[in-house]
């Protein structure tokens, strides 16, 4: 017979089978995965025949090649199956939909579809099956045979050498021994070298009889488990009547191995009447061998399994350290940008008022001034440049000692209404000049608020706020308002009765939504182009921020767009509450 490359014989979507069938001197490999597959002969019998389960169940398929195909279905599929076989001959595919098929020791339970051979093969045909459930043939599983016993195990090995389950292992094991020795108990235990106690963790027992799933057997308890531990060889004898209740019962214990190494104890209990062959043992002590195996396995896979979710895990956090460390550079690459871009700004904001302290000064040294009066001119004007110098300077220092944690700020009890006429008297001569009005709004109270907090630093940080709100506001006005919220807080490990909080609002150029997150940047202009023409380092709110928080309080910036103003709030400790004034009964 000349065997040819395998060729398609159904379409793409029909059921297919593992194996292939020499048909007409050509080897047919029809497409899909189903379980079985054979031809008919003109007069339905089977002619070939392939079932890859067979090998694993010591099922010889010579014997039903030349069968009648209706002898093997169920009595009542007979006639259906009649009817299908003739149309056949019109080259339909039927299908037989649920289906049983019975091959001496075990019944296939399945979808059944014929198909039509394409010439020259005679006909009728080819059936494939795909099998959804396998088992046995009471007929012959109620004959207790060693032959039967065999084909049993095989099938119970089948089961649990195709899984990698370890749960689904130790189950099957007990079931498929539970229900071929009709025992009234079954166990598993899974075994490591050292072990004192061991634990059921599958279990098939009859109805009657309580649970004994997740107990714990200790091995004190039993010198048969212990001598199973020791020896290949299935150990019986009767269930020790003072340590459980269902004593007097007989006990097989056979230990499962691999490489000569127990790796568990299989359990099993008779009635009193009942008794092991000795060819029983046999077909249980290979059993056991089998299950060491697959439970070795399953155990190896599983361990590879963890050792590969631990691998991952590792993989996901140095993935997760090196996108850390990538931003951590990306941040710093952004932080030497801006201070390499603060310096440029910065050093430009240095060489405008000391030019101008030289200027006045060279102006003065070369007799330049006309008068007495335009000679002080000069010397105001020299004495304005210092003076901003020394701000530019200040905050370069301030920001270099906070960023190098050396800021000391002594905190003590101040009077927030001498701080903010401090603070007007810097700052509404330049408010005016400008032609903006100027506000202060002080809570009503009955006596003074004194705040916690270091009177230079606040005078600083409120300096600075209402200076920016001048500086970036050209028509309208500046209002500083405080407002008192007696909400208790926890500074310092020391309670105070409240804080503050002090708001300056103006009606200048504002911030676009998405720049805002900058403002608080240290060595970072929300816009460099647009705001250097007002001067400034950009440190200012930086610094703000700081101080504000190491006093115990917080800055928030407020605008809700350009050209539409903003409010810059912080709050400041409360060192005693004070006496609210009620506006409505006033």
């Amino acid at each position: 017979m000349t065997v040819s490359t395998p060729s398609p014989l159904f379409p793409e979507d029909a059921p297919a089978a593992r194996c292939d069938l020499p048909i007409g001197g050509e080897l047919f490999q029809p497409q899909g995965n189903p379980d079985l597959v054979f031809t008919l002969t003109s007069q339905g019998r089977i002619a070939s025949l392939g079932w890859p389960l067979a090998e694993h169940c010591d099922l010889s398929l010579s014997q039903f090649l030349g069968k009648d195909l209706s002898d093997l279905v169920a009595e009542s599929e007979r006639e259906p199956l009649e009817r299908i076989l003739a149309l056949l001959w019109q080259r339909e595919t039927p299908t037989l939909d649920p289906c049983e098929l019975v091959l001496d020791a075990y019944r296939l339970q399945g979808s059944l579809h014929l198909y039509p051979l394409p010439p020259p093969a005679p006909r009728p045909g080819m059936g494939i099956m795909t099998i959804h459930q396998v088992t046995s043939n009471p007929d012959i599983a109620a004959e207790a045979t060693p032959q039967n016993y065999n084909r049993k195990l095989t099938q119970i090995t089948w089961n649990i050498r195709r899984t990698l389950d370890l749960d689904t292992i130790w189950q099957q094991t007990v079931d498929g021994l539970g229900n071929l020795f009709a025992v009234d108990r079954g166990l598993i235990c899974p075994y490591q070298p050292g072990a004192t106690d061991l634990t059921v963790v599958a279990e098939y027992c009859q109805p009657h009889l309580s649970s004994w799933q997740g107990r714990s057997l200790p091995l004190a308890h039993h010198p048969c488990m212990r001598k199973a531990l020791t020896t290949p060889q299935p150990m019986v004898e009767v269930w020790d009547t003072t340590v459980d209740e269902e004593g007097g019962r007989i006990m097989l214990v056979v230990a499962t191995r691999y490489q000569e190494q127990p790796n568990a104890l299989i359990i099993m209990h008779l009635a009193d009447d009942a008794a092991w062959s000795s060819e029983e043992l046999d077909l249980v002590s290979e059993l056991a061998d089998q299950v060491g195996t697959a439970i070795a396995h399953a155990s190896l896979f599983s361990e590879s399994q963890s050792l590969t979710e631990e691998l991952q895990a590792v993989n996901d956090s140095l993935r997760q350290k090196h996108e850390e460390l990538e931003e951590a550079r990306r941040q710093a690459e952004e932080a030497s940008r801006l201070k390499s871009e603060f310096l440029a700004n910065t050093s430009h904001e240095l060489r405008t008022p000391l030019n101008g302290m030289i200027g006045f000064l060279r102006l003065i040294l070369d007799g330049m001034a006309d008068d007495p009066e335009e000679q002080k001119e000069f010397l105001d004007e020299a004495h304005n440049s210092a003076l901003h110098l020394l701000n530019l300077i200040n905050d370069v220092l301030d920001i270099a000692k906070i960023e190098a944690g050396k800021m000391q700020i002594d905190m003590v009890p101040l009077n927030l209404r001498e701080l903010l006429q401090a603070v007007e008297n810097f700052t509404r001569p330049q408010a005016e000049r400008k032609g903006l009005a100027f506000e202060i709004s002080f809570p009503p109270t009955r006596d003074e608020i004194i705040l916690q907090g270091n009177y230079q630093r606040l005078l600083q940080v409120i300096l600075n706020l209402v200076g920016n709100a001048i500086k970036f506001t050209h028509e309208g006005s500046v209002t500083i308002s405080a407002e008192v919220k007696l909400q208790k807080v926890t500074f310092q490990n020391q309670e105070w009765p409240g804080t503050v909080k002090i708001s300056v609002e103006d009606t200048g150029i504002g911030v676009s939504l998405e720049k805002q997150d900058r403002l608080f940047q240290t060595f970072s202009q929300v816009d460099g182009e647009r705001t250097r023409q007002y001067g400034g380092t950009g440190l200012g709110l930086a610094i703000s921020q700081k101080l504000v928080e190491a006093m115990g309080g917080v800055v928030k910036f407020i605008s809700m767009g350009e050209g539409l103003g903003s409010t810059v709030t912080f709050t400041v400790l409360l060192y005693q509450e004070p006496v609210l004034i009620d506006t409505e009964d006033s």
